[in-house]
């Protein structure tokens, strides 16, 4: 049997398009000689679990007995995973064979890049600007603030933040990419540990791409891929999801410093 060379894991938590994903992958990679898929279920609803049992011929699943977040449902998965490369995967993303094959074309031929995200799209087409190159605590307000004038005012601030500038006809170094899509060197994942436990939810990507920058692996992103994702906001609409929001924008600050504009 042919030695897969990447290993797909997704982390869903009653995620509502998960069998739309999973339908997908299994479209475009059913029987696919390079590709392994891990899903990391963190207690969900018993007829959700029931319904996910049903892809078992396709993927490998894990049932967990708790809720222990996004960033330890993927250590879970990778951390022991044998393969060279590693793709991290949103339960609500779409992506088809040759995008997955170009990415990892890049990483490849790139040695110095730990990791590799793709250009991300609303299912409408429009773009996700998910990229970042510095955060600040300023920037986090502006988002989340609903007042059309204010965020009009700030428009130029919020356009360098989301790095809207970044070439679409080239490759670019960054510094922190989106954690809903991103294809990492196995081995610079596991010289950072994976990713760090103390978030539950939320920044957990962007603590994970500044790791290793510190080791000087480099970020790229091509915008020569694209992904659907199916972006909810959740932490925009939920008062719980906020507060982890919150508690880990807290942690993230605590850890690599407060940068308050």
């Amino acid at each position: 049997m042919k030695k897969k060379i990447v290993v797909l894991s997704i982390v869903t938590y009653n995620s509502k398009h998960i069998f739309t994903i999973l339908d997908n992958l299994k479209k475009e990679f059913l029987n696919s000689s390079f590709l392994r898929i891990m899903i990391f279920d963190n207690c969900s609803d018993k007829a959700y679990q029931e319904k996910l049992s049903k892809y078992a011929d396709f993927v490998e699943l894990h049932f967990h007995d708790k809720n222990e977040g996004f960033g330890f449902g993927h250590n879970y998965n990778l951390l022991n995973a044998e393969e060279p490369f590693f793709l991290i995967f949103n339960p609500d993303v779409i992506m088809n064979r040759i995008s997955l094959e170009n990415m990892l074309m890049l990483i490849q031929d790139n040695p110095q890049a730990g990791l590799v995200v793709p250009k991300v799209l609303n299912s409408d087409g429009t773009t996700q600007y998910l990229i970042r190159n510095k955060v600040s605590v300023f920037d986090y307000a502006l988002r989340f603030i609903p007042i059309k004038l204010i965020k009009q005012f700030f428009d130029n601030r919020l356009a360098i933040y989301e790095c809207r500038q970044l070439p679409d006809d080239t490759i670019s170094k960054v510094r922190i990419g989106s954690g809903c899509c991103m294809l990492l060197r196995g081995n610079a994942f596991k010289e950072i540990h994976g990713f760090d436990n103390q978030y539950f939810m939320y920044f957990e990507d962007y603590d994970l791409c500044l790791e290793l920058e510190k080791r000087n692996y480099e970020v790229l992103y091509t915008p020569f891929v694209e992904i659907t994702h199916f972006y909810e906001k959740g932490a925009h609409k939920n008062f719980k999801l906020f507060k982890i929001f919150m508690q880990s924008m807290r942690k993230f600050f605590n850890k690599w410093g407060w940068r308050f504009f």
